[in-house]
């Protein structure tokens, strides 16, 4: 529980004053409890809660003035260069790393899991070939609630355990046959030979016709960081829809699906498709620095740059600069795009404008180039986001049931009409 500071705020209103208790975390400002407000009458008022904490968590930590993303308080570049996915998954889930018989066990659970009950495959009939890949894992997720809803019981800690290491397992392999549905190919079944990342590739890649079909280790490794990059990210706005669905005790496959609706948006999951749109759009190299001009006049906007949350740089950033680099030189990629890529990101380097307003690349950029170079076509780029936020989500859902909670109930400012009254 968050510690009492001792200190109070106090409010005036209509002559009387409240006091309202200050709380501090371990991290972070102090966070004002207002929730006397409302025996006084009132409503506070905060459109897009962005002075808000809706919550108290143990999980994630951003400091976005410094560039701080911390998971379980260990830096994320650490964990993706020191650590495995599926070692984060734990991490997030539990509190702490696993020790290796821990890590061999929820790898053997996550491997005992990754495959889906066979009228699952069916659902995907019922969409069209040409559907967003997004729009066809909202409903094969949801589904997956028509499996797991009757005899469970959200007060059962094994139950909600064992819901984590199926999303976890599952996922993948949904997202695997989403990409094959859409495509034309049949689907292929998990291997529970090969790592996690390796797993999803050989899902994604393989056909029936290349039964020797290898993952690249250097295309694994990329796929991997890409997960732990994007495993979860505080109180974003898919978090805080999986925490209010799952505050109505709704079934967790629902809720994540939910959380999987709210990530489809361009202004979040759907950041690094939204990349490559652009890069479509400038067309090539010689556009480049004219296009940079006309972000400076507000003309265009530049996608991939700065971060509504870090304010200075991007932490993950870096690791997805040196993971893009060893990917492109692996891969031997000479793509018109990825050069135009380069040249952008070479420009907001150098440029005093772009350096100024600390419009440094972020993670959606370097990951879009990177998911592009290991052939991954763009309207997936936000399911392989989906996949990876899985653990955030799913985690943030257990904490929430580990302890009292609320159902979310935001308030209004009415501005609509008064009472009237049917005329006729």
């Amino acid at each position: 529980m968050s510690a009492a500071t001792g200190k109070k705020a106090v409010l005036e209103l209509d002559g009387k004053k409240i006091e309202l208790p200050i709380y501090s975390g371990t991290l972070g400002p102090d966070v004002i409890d207002v929730k006397d407000v409302l025996a006084s009458g009132h409503f506070t008022f905060d459109p897009g809660f962005m002075a808000t904490a809706s919550c108290e968590s143990k999980i994630t930590f951003i400091d976005g003035d410094k560039g701080v993303l911390l998971h379980r308080g260990y830096p994320i570049a650490q964990l993706a260069t020191q650590a495995s996915y599926l070692e984060t998954c734990y991490l997030l889930l539990s509190g702490e790393l696993p020790t290796a018989e821990q890590k061999t066990d929820f790898e053997n659970k996550v491997r005992n899991h990754t495959m889906v009950h066979d009228q699952v495959s069916r659902f995907f009939n019922g969409f069209r070939r040409d559907a967003h890949p997004m729009a066809v894992m909202c409903g094969v997720v949801g589904a997956l609630s028509a499996f797991y809803h009757n005899g469970f019981d959200v007060e059962n800690v094994d139950h909600r355990e064992i819901t984590a290491v199926r999303l976890i397992a599952k996922i993948p392999t949904l997202a695997a046959w989403t990409y094959k549905y859409t495509v034309g190919q049949p689907f292929v079944y998990p291997r529970n030979d090969l790592s996690y990342a390796e797993n999803f590739l050989y899902m994604m890649f393989a056909t029936p016709a290349d039964r020797d079909y290898k993952v690249n280790p250097i295309l694994a490794k990329a796929m991997d960081r890409i997960f732990t990059l994007h495993a979860d990210h505080e109180q974003n706005a898919s978090t805080s829809t999986v925490r209010l669905a799952g505050s109505t005790g709704a079934n967790p496959y629902a809720c994540i699906a939910a959380g999987i609706a709210a990530l489809w948006g361009p202004a979040h999951g759907g950041a690094n498709e939204a990349v490559l749109k652009m890069l479509d759009e400038i067309g090539s190299v010689e556009n480049v620095a004219p296009f940079m001009e006309k972000v400076k006049t507000k003309e265009v906007k530049l996608m991939g740059f700065g971060h509504r949350v870090y304010k200075n740089f991007d932490p993950r950033a870096k690791v997805m600069k040196e993971t893009c680099d060893e990917v492109l030189s692996a891969l031997g990629i000479n793509d018109p795009q990825l050069a135009l890529a380069m040249e952008l990101e070479r420009i907001a380097l150098s440029d005093p404008y772009f350096i100024e307003r600390k419009l440094y690349p972020n993670v959606d950029f370097y990951s879009g180039i990177i998911l592009k170079a290991i052939g991954i076509p763009t309207e997936m780029f936000t399911v392989i986001f989906a996949l990876a936020r899985t653990v955030g989500w799913i985690s943030h859902w257990l904490e929430m049931h580990s302890g009292p909670y609320k159902i979310g109930r935001p308030r209004q400012l009415y501005t609509g009409e008064t009472q009237r009254d049917i005329k006729r």
